[in-house]
């Protein structure tokens, strides 16, 4: 019974994960798909690009809800808090809600690159991590007005934070910082190319587009 409600519920996670928010918003209140344009990513990054702020805002709400909800899930589980077991469940579910993000069912499996949903998942799951990241990812917008560059050190400096200023102990913690640190410079290959070649567009969050 404990691996059917597992299975349940990392199932559940995809698709909450599979929300395609910027899609569904873009359509429903622009009649725009987002991956149309700009970037052609069905993230936050992108609506905000394409639609301006006010569209922008609620899209990585929604994206940041959607990971942290997916963790939450692990409520559902009969699994102790804290425990080995839990952990590694909850980074089980977010890791699918992050998958679906990515991959969504409901959009044809053309989605975005997970940044925000992987904050959502990392608040859930600790805290003040999420604060020194967000902090990181801040100071570096401000500086460059690059996304990509902001989200992509503050991927790398995920693992730094939880594992060498706060000594996670955690080995599966461990091996999930890492990962999201990777995935991160994978799916902002592109990025990379256009930053070297200064063909990276900046994005400008106080303009006055609707």
């Amino acid at each position: 019974m404990e691996t059917f409600t597992i299975v349940s519920l990392i199932i559940a996670a995809y698709l909450i994960g599979s929300i395609p928010t910027a899609v569904w918003w873009g359509k429903r209140y622009y009649g725009i798909d987002v991956r149309e344009f700009g970037s052609g990513n069905a993230g936050a990054t992108n609506t905000f690009r394409v639609l301006g702020k006010k569209a922008g805002i609620p899209v990585l709400a929604i994206d940041i809800l959607k990971g942290t909800i997916a963790v939450l899930l692990v409520h559902l589980s009969s699994y102790v808090y804290d425990s080995n077991e839990y952990v590694t469940l909850e980074l089980g579910l977010g890791i699918a809600a992050l998958v679906g993000h990515v991959f969504p069912i409901f959009a044809g499996f053309r989605g975005g690159k997970g940044v925000a949903t992987i904050l959502g998942i990392v608040i859930c799951i600790t805290p003040l991590t999420s604060l020194m990241v967000l902090a990181v990812f801040l100071i570096v917008l401000l500086a460059t007005r690059y996304v990509s560059l902001s989200s992509m050190t503050a991927g790398l400096s995920f693992p730094f934070f939880l594992n060498i200023v706060l000594k996670n102990q955690n080995q599966t913690l461990l091996i999930f910082s890492l990962f999201v640190a990777a995935l991160l410079l994978v799916t902002h290959k592109k990025n990379i190319s256009r930053l070297l070649k200064r063909q990276e567009s900046k994005v400008n969050l106080f303009t006055k587009k609707a």
